[in-house]
């Protein structure tokens, strides 16, 4: 018998569970991209028959924490991201558009799917002048991230903080705001925090089908009020304009006017 204590960790193929749709993948397969399975396609499909304006969230999503980090590096100076929750690689990710714009920039990502940690792996290659580094754990062990994103990015230097659509995945909001909370104290002043999630109160339709996701035995993902996902920022200044649906947050010049979706998000510096 093998002892459990010095058995080797399982391949990462033997890690995915291909019967339980996941969030990061479906996300994908709305983006358009291929990295998915068959009960991702079903559970994508279900939703956008009951809400096809998740695609619109998806996308607005991603071009939110785009503008995020081209602010962040062109005007704000930040050299260093601790990217937490970043799902499949897709276009545009964030080492891609802080390191087009200042190679130097070091950015950790961190997720626990082991799709996401094969796919990274494989794809996400920092600039000579940076680095890209990756963490396989989880947002609900802050410590362990600190500690080992540590090993990549200097603390003492301001950094910033990036969750995007993850805090969603944790259903207590008291400890969602006690995870954003710890790893902003690690960061010294000058940091930035980043944060969309889905938002309540504004489509009952997007909650309708939010609410048939979360009981098809996928990961649950929470909506929360505009109030409770500006409290993430509590103690903290946010940047103009504020917490707003994510459209709305710094939009490109020339672009149409921003229509206003269920995600929410704002950019918020540490004293």
């Amino acid at each position: 018998m093998t002892d459990p204590a010095t058995a080797p960790e399982p391949s990462i193929s033997q890690r995915i569970d291909t019967s339980v749709p996941h969030s990061a993948r479906i996300w994908n397969y709305w983006l358009g991209g291929k990295d998915n399975y068959p009960v991702d396609e079903e559970a994508g499909d279900a939703y956008t028959a009951v809400f096809p304006g998740i695609v619109t969230i998806a996308r607005s999503s991603r071009a939110f924490l785009r503008r995020n980090i081209q602010y962040l590096v062109s005007e704000a100076g930040i050299r260093q991201f601790l990217d937490v929750g970043t799902g499949l690689p897709t276009a545009q990710n964030t080492h891609e558009v802080a390191q087009g714009i200042a190679p130097e920039t070091r950015i950790v990502y961190v997720d626990n799917d082991p799709m996401v940690l094969a796919h990274a792996r494989a794809l996400l290659h920092s600039s000579h002048e940076g680095a890209t580094a990756y963490i396989d754990a989880n947002v609900t062990d802050p410590d362990r991230i600190l500690a080992a994103a540590a090993e990549t990015l200097d603390f003492s230097r301001p950094t910033a903080l990036i969750l995007s659509n993850i805090l969603g995945h944790v259903g207590d909001h008291d400890q969602a705001r006690s995870i954003a909370t710890r790893l902003m104290a690690a960061l010294p002043p000058g940091s930035y925090l980043s944060i969309n999630d889905g938002s309540r109160g504004i489509d009952p339709v997007f909650e309708q089908a939010q609410d048939a996701y979360n009981s098809s035995g996928a990961v649950p993902y929470i909506l929360r009020t505009v109030d409770e996902i500006t409290s993430f920022f509590d103690g903290l200044e946010l940047i103009e304009p504020g917490v707003v649906s994510v459209p709305q947050w710094r939009p490109e010049p020339g672009s149409p006017t921003p229509e206003v979706i269920a995600e929410h998000g704002g950019l918020a510096r540490k004293p």
